[in-house]
């Protein structure tokens, strides 16, 4: 896999897919890879359908990650490979039909109360006030608040496009005193690290994993038991 890693990524790159979709396509070159024990490369387009079956059927992958499975490998074949296997032309993965899950302002007003510490309070407030994606408001920087307008600039969202959004006078005096806790130059919500006494200098913005944690954590504080409930919740709830 090494040496067709960096063009891979090269490729993805040019494209303007996100890190996120660099990251899963090249994951699942990988496990295509590690499945016949052998450079990807030297897979042939009649080895995709066991594989692919394989996933399906024994991994049990839900629909949105055959997608992914199958967009990762055709990218492959395709921009690196240069190959025009049918084979994946003809393969779909189904869509699932599941309504997604809805908070009340009562319950967005509870888990917010509930999240701890300060920094990830004036998170998902944003979050939700906003109406950002994850990665949007992890990515947000103190020259992206126009607090003269109440705009908030936000940066290769969705499609890798820019946009401006409305900022809520209390949303802005919220990041105000969250931004005093810390004092990062660049950063809105900078790495906490391991002892939390870096904020100030971090040179990074929090993790998904650190604020999927935390979200975890203040759903159950404020016991809010609804399935599929996520960070990308609070994006579309009630306000």
């Amino acid at each position: 896999m090494t040496p067709l890693r960096q063009p891979m990524i090269a490729a993805l790159q040019l494209s303007g897919k996100s890190e996120r979709t660099q990251q899963s396509s090249v994951r699942e070159v990988r496990l295509l890879a590690q499945f016949y024990r052998t450079s990807p490369d030297l897979i042939s387009e009649q080895e995709l359908q066991p594989y692919l079956l394989h996933r399906k059927n024994i991994d049990a992958l839900a629909p949105s990650s055959m997608r992914i499975c199958y967009s990762g490998i055709r990218f492959f074949s395709h921009h690196v490979l240069g190959r025009d296997w049918k084979t994946l032309d003809l393969m779909r993965a189904e869509s699932a039909h599941r309504l997604p899950a809805m908070l009340s302002r009562e319950e967005v007003h509870r888990l917010l109360h509930a999240a701890t510490p300060w920094h990830n309070r004036g998170y998902f407030t944003t979050v939700y006030s906003c109406g950002l994606r994850l990665h949007e408001a992890l990515s947000l920087q103190v020259s992206d608040l126009d607090s003269s307008r109440h705009m908030v600039h936000v940066h290769r969202g969705k499609g890798a496009k820019d946009r401006y959004v409305p900022l809520p006078h209390d949303t802005l005096e919220f990041l105000r005193l969250s931004w005093k806790t810390h004092r990062n130059p660049p950063w809105l919500f900078p790495a906490t690290g391991r002892d939390h006494k870096h904020l100030a200098t971090a040179t990074s913005p929090m993790s998904r994993r650190s604020v999927q944690g935390a979200f975890r954590t203040a759903t159950q504080r404020a016991g809010i038991i609804k399935r599929d409930v996520g960070v990308h919740t609070l994006r579309h709830a009630s306000t």
